[in-house]
């Protein structure tokens, strides 16, 4: 079976003037230290691995994808997802802090979401207090068309010495969950997290 993946840049163009393009890129593109920084400022440790794993991942797993998110020439954001046969897994989302709220990432969202040909999963943090960040992550995947699976998840740990974190997971694109809910955690955790 012959997987469809991004593998050169998708441009949108929206009706407020914004082009935006999702471009892979590997550790020797220019623009590769703004996707680190990003990483860092977006998500704590224990929700990222370490630099070096994630540059050998990005130049060295052929089924790990790195991509750039850009406004015209302006990198505004990343996504990292896995490649596997039966789902497509995002790994990590972001949009520079200084530019969230302006639709941009739905645009990216949406247009990494009209080249899959398999259900895309994701995992979000727990729902604590009713409209903090949390809740509106969620929110803003539910406006994207994903669906909050109700199964027990948790994030294993990226390094030695971490905790597992209590998580859920979401789901796009037309899915038979109990199907496939098992599968899908099992290869997340032995393919993303290696436990």
């Amino acid at each position: 079976r012959v997987s469809k993946s991004i593998s050169s840049p998708f441009i949108f163009q929206s009706i407020n003037r914004n082009m935006i393009a999702l471009q892979p890129i590997h550790t020797e593109h220019a623009l590769y230290l703004f996707v680190e920084k990003l990483l860092h400022s977006a998500f704590p440790s224990d929700e990222r691995r370490d630099d070096e794993q994630q540059r050998a991942y990005t130049d060295g797993n052929n089924k790990f994808r790195c991509l750039l998110i850009r406004d015209f020439d302006k990198p505004i954001g990343l996504l990292t997802y896995w490649d596997f046969v039966d789902f497509v897994y995002v790994e990590h989302f972001a949009i520079d802090e200084n530019l969230r709220g302006n639709g941009l990432g739905a645009q990216a969202m949406h247009m990494f979401l009209q080249d899959m040909d398999r259900p895309v999963v994701l995992e979000v943090e727990m729902p604590r207090v009713k409209g903090d960040i949390t809740h509106r992550r969620i929110a803003f995947y539910r406006r994207q068309g994903f669906s909050l699976k109700r199964m027990p998840y948790r994030q294993p740990p990226y390094r030695t010495g971490d905790k597992w974190l209590p998580m859920k997971l979401m789901s796009y694109g037309k899915v038979k969950w109990l199907r496939i809910a098992e599968l899908v955690r099992d290869t997340i955790y032995s393919e993303v997290y290696g436990v």
